[in-house]
């Protein structure tokens, strides 16, 4: 059977392997240096095994940083403790070599710049545990599975602001120091079909009981999902914050010198949204806010992601913008807490239903029968 030549490699499957990135060869120069100078890990600190972006050097730093110091003249004249740290280190990282240490110890250009090295790894490692919990944030927002979404999506912010204060001891940010990194696009619009059932029903029940509206001072306009109900809402909470009269059509009113109806939007399907109220004003609030919370985290999350996942950006620059887009999550859970603190959630969810009509929606129908088995 002839010889079949092995095919030589395909440039372009050598230019789809990324070549390392900078920390790497950093990682290189402080594994070498401490490898030629091991006494010169006294000098560096800010970092642990787990502060190194490959296995491999994880492993090495970990054998370096335990094994006991060689005297310096015996260290000098052979390899027995380069062995050792081999050894060691092979029990978590077997694809390390001899040459590959050798290697390490030939790539560093100055072993005193050893300290400088380690603040660099320990600035990049930052960065990736900041990357790390905004991808999650992030993750847990879309997690339908979740039983208690909006307590789970403020642990994982709170996990996230205490890795942003270590990094701000770690790396004291500088006043007026922003990312350069540009705001990330916006996401991908959800589904607003329930939202906007219930936000019609929150309208018309506040339009029919305006005496509630007060109970509800911890919602905003920003809360609603669509810009109608926004604005609606801004109609209703400024006629009852002048003791003027609330129905539908003095609403309409209001929503028309506020330019609500520019858009060729039909009086007559105002006047029909805000004629159907069902259930209570702070049971339709607390479900707005809710979903505004858990917006407003993605929205932090992602701000947060795109400033990690710029390498560009230092530790000062990831702290103040870190720090300004969680304080929007900061902001909302307050107005969360004055919401659902304190208050039972059967109390809040049991006033009674006022109707105005048979429901035309089904989040309507929903809210009448859930009531009917209580």
């Amino acid at each position: 059977m002839p010889h079949t030549p092995t095919p030589e490699p395909d440039e372009d499957d050598l230019d789809a392997v990324p070549p390392p990135q900078p920390v790497f060869h950093v990682e290189q120069a402080l594994l070498g240096a401490l490898l030629l100078d091991p006494h010169r890990l006294d000098d560096v600190n800010g970092i642990t095994a787990d502060s190194f972006s490959t296995a491999a050097h994880a492993a090495l730093y970990a054998a370096i940083s335990t094994l006991p110091r060689p005297d310096p003249a015996e260290h000098a004249r052979n390899i027995k403790w380069l062995d050792r740290v081999l050894t060691v280190s092979r029990e978590q990282a077997r694809g390390l070599t001899a040459s590959y240490l050798h290697a390490l110890v030939q790539v560093c250009p100055w072993p005193s710049h050893a300290p400088a090295y380690a603040r660099m790894v320990e600035a990049e490692h930052a960065r990736r545990r900041l990357l790390t919990a905004a991808e999650r944030l992030v993750h847990t927002v879309h997690d339908a599975s979740l039983p208690h979404p909006v307590q789970t999506a403020l642990a994982e912010t709170d996990v996230l602001t205490a890795i942003v204060d270590d990094i701000a001891n770690r790396f004291p940010p500088r006043s007026g120091v922003l990312p350069r990194t540009p705001a990330p696009p916006p996401a991908a619009a959800p589904d607003h079909t329930e939202a906007a059932e219930e936000e019609q029903l929150l309208l018309a029940t506040a339009t029919a009981r305006p005496a509630d509206i007060d109970t509800v001072r911890w919602l905003l306009p920003d809360d609603l999902t669509l810009p109608l109900h926004a604005g609606l809402w801004q109609c209703l909470t400024t006629l009852a914050r002048r003791n003027e009269p609330v129905d539908p059509v003095t609403v309409l009113w209001e929503a028309q010198q506020r330019g609500l109806l520019d858009n060729g939007r039909e009086p007559g399907e105002v006047l029909r949204m805000l004629a159907e109220p069902a259930g209570s004003v702070g049971h339709w609030g607390e479900r707005a806010l809710r979903r505004s919370l858990l917006a407003t985290a993605e929205r932090t999350g992602r701000r947060i992601e795109a400033y990690a996942g710029d390498p560009a950006n230092t530790p000062f620059q990831l702290v103040v913008g870190a720090r300004r887009a969680l304080a929007d999550t900061a902001a909302v859970r307050t107005r969360w807490q004055n919401a659902t603190g304190g208050t039972p959630s059967q109390q809040r969810r049991s006033a009674p239903s006022i109707r105005a009509g048979p429901p035309t929606t089904t989040a309507a129908h929903t809210a009448r029968s859930t009531r009917a088995t209580r």
